[in-house]
């Protein structure tokens, strides 16, 4: 595989992890488990371990049911901030393990980085949501996300090049969002409607 695939698909696996580092193990390792993806490159295939499945959806399910709380979501959230960052860049490293000694230093870097935009864009989505006191927004916003991992999960490993032009587009678009519902937000706090 060529080096700019390799990185490709290490940056995909950190965006996805900026999203959901749970999730995203626990899918890539169900995928490969299951034949859908792979084989996994390098020591990236120990995902497929059962145990490390059995965890990782164990600790995925945890992080949805708290971040249907209002509140508890954002505090979730915030504490994986130290969590998500080294864990995205090792699983980018991990996927890069078998590629030339800079494609991995770039898959750490670059990886580490990606990542952490990914999961502070993430974070002020769900301080803007957490300001509404009902769940159901909450829900929705996990199951998008959920979403957004499992086609990440798969479509890395088929079409490395799109997958990542597709998560860039969609952080810039979660960014927008972002600031929009922001925007909203502080509207609806001073008592005006929010500008269309």
């Amino acid at each position: 595989m060529n080096a700019l695939a390799t990185l490709a698909e290490s940056l995909g696996i950190a965006y996805a992890s900026g999203i959901s580092l749970y999730a995203t193990v626990a899918l890539v390792g169900l995928g490969e488990r299951l034949g859908w993806i792979g084989p996994l490159p390098g020591v990236l295939a120990t995902l497929a371990n059962p145990v490390i499945i059995g965890v990782a959806v164990a600790l995925a399910l945890v992080e949805f049911l708290a971040t249907l709380i209002p509140g508890v979501a954002s505090a979730w959230e915030t504490a994986h901030t130290v969590i998500r960052t080294p864990a995205a860049a090792a699983l980018a490293v991990a996927t890069a393990w078998h590629a030339d000694p800079v494609v991995i230093t770039l898959a750490a870097l670059l990886g580490g980085g990606l990542a952490l935009t990914t999961h502070l864009t993430k974070i002020g989505l769900r301080l803007a949501v957490d300001t509404s006191p009902e769940p159901v927004t909450n829900g929705v916003v996990n199951v998008a996300e959920l979403g957004i991992v499992a086609a990440m999960s798969y479509v890395v490993w088929r079409h490395p090049f799109i997958a990542l032009a597709a998560a860039l587009v969609l952080l810039a678009l979660t960014m927008l969002l972002v600031r929009a519902v922001w925007r909203a937000v502080r509207a609806l706090v001073r008592g005006k409607a929010p500008a269309t």
